[in-house]
Formats: C-alpha cells, structure tokens, sequence
C-alpha cells in the first residue's frame, strides 16, 4: 500500500536562492570560454537524461539495481572488493560522563590503514541496542599542530544517540582524522594520476565505513540488524556511499551530502568540494542514480535552504528523481526530504528531523511521536577522545591514493607469443573503450568539413580548414603544401598536433605570414629564418604540413586562470571525460577529416607532437589505420605524468600501447630517457621488428 511521503519542509520565503556562481574569473570568457560552458550544458544534460531514463525502468530494479551496484564499486575503486583482513582493533581508552560511555577505538580497514574512532554507549543498557554510524564532515580539530580528528568536532551526535537509547560509533575521515591523509589531490595538489588511477579518498572513506559495520558486529551491545548511518556534508556523502553499498544499513539520513550534476557542473558548485565527494564517473551518472541504490529502505534527505554549496533546487532534484523509484517499489513512506533555514550549517532543527526519522525506523516510533529530548551538548574536551599516542609506524594512511587502487606494474611483463599479444590487444582495447574513453561522442557525427581560406604566397599554399569534432566543437586545421599541387599529388602529409608552446612556435612560422587565415588574433612577428625554411621544403619535396590545435589550445583557448583552468579539468572528469580523452578525439578526427578532403587519403600520413600531448597523438594512432609514421619529442613515459584518462593505469601504460602502435607504424621517439622505454626496446627485438619500426633518437635541441 503506498501511504504519504514523509516530506518535511520548513522553507522560508526566500528559500529558493540561486546556486553559488563559481565560475566567476578574473578575465573576460573568450571564444574558447563560451565554447567550453555551452559543452558542459550539453555534456550535463546527455548525462542527467541518460540517468533520468535508467531510473524510469524501475520496475525492473532488482537486476538493475545489481548491475548499478558493481558500477558503483567499481567507480570507487574497490573491484575487486579489497580483502576483509583483521581488523586488529584495539580500545585504547574509555571515559564515563552524565550517563554514556565513550571508548576510544582504532581498528585498520586495510592492514595500515588506520581508523581512529569513539563508541558511544549508555553506561547501563539492557540487551544490544539499535546502532548509529556516524560518519563526519570536514570539522577540523587541531590544536598546536595535533590533530584531534573530526570526530571530536561531531561528538555531540554520538552523545544524543547514547542518552536515546542507541550505540554509536563516529570514526574519523582520511583527511582529517589523528593521522591526516588527503582529499584534494585533484582539487590543489595536482594529482591528475588519481584520476588515471581510478582513485577517489571518497572509495577509502565508503570502505572505511564498510569495514566500521563489520567491527560493529562483533560488538555485544549492538543490535546487528538495527544499523542506522548519518552524516553531514562530506558524511552526508559518504552516508550515501555505504548505504548504496551495503545492504546492513537499514536506515539512512544524509545531511548536505549530494546535489546534481547540473548543479557541480554548470553552475560550479564543484569548486567547493574535495575530491572525497565524487566518484570516478566511470559510467557517467548523475547523482540520483546513487540515491536510489538505497531504495526501498527508509532514507531522510536534509538540507538547508540556503547552502551554497549543495543548493537547494539540486537537492529537490535528486530527491524527486529518487523518489520515483520509491514510489514505483511501493515505498514512498521511506522517503522523506526535511529542509530548514540556513545555510552550510550543522544545526539543531536539521538534526532532531534526523534523530526523529531513526526513532521511527530502529525503534519502531511513531510519526506522531515527539522526541523528549532533543538538545545535543559537547561535554568532552578533544583531549580526552583521542585515540592514539603516537602515529604507527605501519601507518599508510598518508599514502593510501599509492596502493588503494590496483594498477598495473610498473615493469611489465613481455607477452609469451603473437597470439598471446593478439589477444591482449583485443582485452587493452575493450578495456580502453569502456572504462577509459566511455564519454567519446557515439554515432557518426558529421565532419562538416569546410575550406574557409586558402592564398598562395613564395610556392607555399596555405589554407585553414574547420570540422566538427564533435556537436559544438569546430576546430581548425591549418594545411601548408606546395602551391599547384592537389593534395593527392603530395607524398607526404604530416599531421602536426599542437599544444601551448608549439601553438606559438607555430604562429611564428608559418603562421604570421598568412595573417587572414587567423582573423580577430594577435600574431607574433613572422620568424623569416624559419619561413625561408618551411618555403625550401615545399619547393623541393611533396610534403604538405597539416596543423592541429585540439580543442582548448589556440583559436579555442579557454582561460588561462589556474584555478579555473584546475576545475574545468575536474569538471571533465565528473562528466566521465577527462581533457587529454577528449583531445584524443579530436585527433581522430582531424584524421577523418584529412582523408575526407579530395585526396587526402592518398598520401602517406604522418604525426608529429611533443610532451603530453604526444601522448594522445599516440592513442589516436591506435584508433584510427594507416598512420606510416609517429614522431614524438619527449614523450611522456607513464600515465603517471600524462596524458590522462579515466583509470588507464588500470589496465596498461604508455610503453605498451606503444608497442601495440608500433606494429603498423614506424615510431621514432626523441628522448633523454631511454631506458625507460625499456619494455618496448625489448618487444621490438622479440619480435623481430624492421630496424626502421622503432627508432629512439636524442632530443631535438
């Protein structure tokens, strides 16, 4: 029987603020910036619909729910499910005050991964009690330079739930616990391997949490079939981590702790959130899909109205889209939504709504009920919840994002035979496509391929083409041949693929000396040694010199702010993109487009690029055939480096798809680092390579 949801509003007129602009930077959006926002909407909209559609086949929600479930462990980088070793936990202090009994507890998730945590209990209880875990949001407590963990910023939560009739147990985060790991290498550290990792701290906060339900078990005082879960802000999100995950949680109540992609995204709230609070988005959600892993079981959702960071147009999103699932299974009263005035804010009324809906569901309360009460004191000093003396020496909490995840090694093993390689080919490949580049456009797109410019100046013809890479992404290809010769005349085309500095080389020479090809941009001073020297060439051999800037270099640059520039790199990676993925695509089909023009598959075609970039000339390579030779000038050596894409290390690294590339076509690599290439050097002589298949030669000065 479907009864009325249980939705509590306490909205304010002026409730409906506005999500934070973010997206506020110190110059003004150019071509590139506008570019770049209309991709995001588009991007945003394709990712909410396709979720949006997922939850509309609710009813059949057991096999989907599965299949949503293990691409959930998967995007929180815990496939396979880490080993349930000893949880060698330790009570290392126990103190009794007005009625309640705190021990202080550490127990390792992972063997060196340390959780640091309080249980709370009534100093006299009869028979195991319904059971909260709280799991804390970013409270900061640290004092002379000791950190106290957040779990003494939230004591208070666990002090209500001992004077009510329940156990408790708060645990400390990653970040902000006794011994202080990170959340934000993405957001200002510049770990850009986390994403090629498949790591997320948000994947060690969800088995931290996992592994706290198993420690519960084993306590006598704890009713194992009452497990409640609550939190706010970054607890608010990882509430919905273990829930979704784990089916021992009967009941949850997230505070503050998802919104919309729309809301991330486009309106920029991604800014205000470490990584802890995302997945990667592997299987592109949005976050409603999340939420309604936890259905049918009861679930409050709370917020403020005024939180900036987690609006409230989002959070009503995510619950209505939620709540349909709910209401397909049958359930619409174990939903709930309870909003008050304010804003980011830990506040009474929001916890008492919280405190109510565990009453109802652990200790079978009616709605009707009214809590006696409801005030929720701090009466311990951080001092006396603390549980460690010193940090241990095994400790890897300071560098779990280097072991969380599996990668592959990092000297990796020759194949035994050509058919053994064959077929490691074909796994690389299907692993590549679905986990690493799933956000490349489907279909077939039209090229639209278009010759905007063409002049002739001293022999050399140059011409600026533009295509769609894909809808909303035109960009231009810049082609210098001899004059008077149809490009199916030429021997030899060679794909340049630019980044930032070989954009500005570029624009010296040959650029300069066609200034209309480049309209509304300022140009450097036309280098004449090195025109004399693109001219010499065109005059005597058959080459034609293909340009390409990928998108976000040149005529579509987007800001160069670091702070912006850092969370558009975040944003791609939300969307299940990440910037260096995309570029790839682009360079496919700059290929396509070339063999697309009147005769321009004729001529042999080679690619030339340098640095980060290189690296995705070279994966393009693998996508698209007939490509004769790859020049590279100082190639990254692992994904560690760069290029990025979603989970790489994962599966392979850059010397192995080298080797896959280098059956078809000639590489000559300009490193200072030879022996790192060391995989491939010994794959070209077990295989017996041509002399002329692979070449690692000095760095071009």
């Amino acid at each position: 029987m479907i009864r009325s949801t249980c939705l509590f509003l306490f909205i304010s007129a002026a409730s409906f603020l506005p999500a934070a602009d973010f997206r506020d930077i110190p110059t003004e959006p150019n071509v590139g910036d506008v570019m770049l926002d209309e991709y995001f909407e588009r991007e945003t909209r394709r990712v909410s619909q396709r979720s949006a559609a997922l939850l509309e086949n609710a009813e059949d929600w057991s096999r989907q729910k599965s299949i949503l479930r293990r691409q959930l462990f998967e995007m929180l980088g815990l496939q396979p499910l880490p080993a349930r070793s000893d949880l060698k936990a330790k009570v290392t202090g126990t103190i009794e005050r007005d009625g309640i009994v705190v021990e202080n507890i550490q127990f390792q998730s992972r063997p060196g991964l340390y959780v640091t945590a309080n249980f709370y209990r009534p100093a006299e209880q009869e028979g195991p009690l319904p059971t909260i875990l709280y799991v804390c949001g970013h409270g900061r407590v640290k004092i002379d330079g000791v950190s106290y963990g957040n779990k003494t910023h939230y004591q208070h939560h666990g002090t209500w739930f001992a004077k009510n009739g329940y156990t408790c147990l708060t645990i400390d985060t990653l970040q902000l616990g006794e011994i202080e790991g990170e959340h934000h290498g993405t957001h200002n550290l510049g770990k850009w391997w986390w994403n090629a990792r498949g790591y997320t701290p948000a994947g060690v906060e969800a088995w931290n949490c996992i592994r706290a339900l198993d420690y519960l078990e084993s306590r006598e005082e704890v009713d194992k079939d009452k497990f409640g879960v609550t939190g706010r802000s970054g607890g608010g999100a990882y509430t919905y981590w273990v829930s979704a995950l784990d089916d021992r949680v009967k009941v949850c109540a997230p505070v503050a702790g998802i919104t919309s992609m729309q809301n991330h995204v486009v309106d920029g709230c991604i800014e205000g959130h470490c990584d802890c609070m995302f997945m990667v988005n592997t299987y592109r959600w949005d976050f409603p899909l999340l939420a309604s892993l936890i259905a049918p079981r009861p679930m409050l959702i709370l917020n403020t109205d005024k939180d900036r960071i987690f609006p409230l147009d989002g959070v009503v999103d995510v619950y209505e889209k939620t709540r349909g699932v709910y209401e397909k299974l049958d359930a619409l009263d174990h939903i709930g939504l309870s909003m008050y005035e304010g804003p980011h804010k830990d506040t009474q009324p929001l916890r008492v709504a919280a405190f109510h809906w565990f009453d109802r569901f652990l200790k079978d309360a009616s709605i009707d009920d009214e809590l006696e009460k409801t005030t929720a004191p701090k009466i311990f000093e951080p001092q006396e919840l603390k549980v460690l003396a010193s940090t241990p020496e095994n400790e890897r909490n300071t560098f779990i994002d280097d072991y969380f995840t599996r990668r592959v090694p990092r000297t990796q093993k020759l194949p035994d035979s050509k058919s053994d390689w064959a077929s490691e080919i074909a796994l690389i490949k299907n692993r590549l496509e679905s986990r690493c580049f799933r956000g490349w456009p489907g279909g077939n797109e039209p090229l639209d391929i278009s010759e905007d410019y063409r002049t002739e100046l001293d022999g050399v013809a140059f011409s600026r083409f533009t295509f769609d890479s894909q809808t909303g992404v035109r960009l231009p290809l810049y082609l210098a041949a001899p004059a008077k010769t149809p490009l199916s005349d030429l021997d030899l085309v060679v794909l340049n693929v630019l980044d930032e500095q070989t954009w500005q080389d570029f624009l010296t020479s040959p650029g300069a000396a066609f200034p209309e090809a480049f309209p509304g941009m300022e140009l450097p001073e036309l280098d004449e040694e090195a025109f004399e020297a693109e001219k010499g060439m065109h005059t005597s051999m058959k080459w034609g010199m293909l340009y390409l800037p990928p998108r976000g270099i040149g005529p579509t640059a987007w800001t160069t702010d670091e702070k912006e520039s850092t969370h558009i790199r975040r944003r791609f990676a939300l969307l299940g993109q990440t910037i260096d993925g995309m570029r790839v695509w682009d360079i496919r089909r700059a290929i396509q487009s070339l063999r697309k023009l009147d005769g321009g598959d004729e001529p042999k075609l080679w690619i030339q690029s340098s640095g980060i970039m290189g690296g995705n000339a070279l994966y393009a390579a693998l996508y698209e055939p007939d490509i004769h030779r790859i020049d590279l000038h100082n190639p990254p050596t692992t994904h560690r480096e760069g290029p990025t894409y979603l989970n790489v290390l994962r599966f392979t690294d850059i010397p192995q798809i080298a080797a896959i590339v280098g059956g078809d076509s000639q590489l000559r690599f300009y490193t200072g680092k030879p022996k790192e290439w060391d995989y491939l050097t010994k794959f070209s002589e077990k295989f017996e390579w041509p002399e002329k298949q692979l070449q690692l030669r000095d760095p071009v000065e």
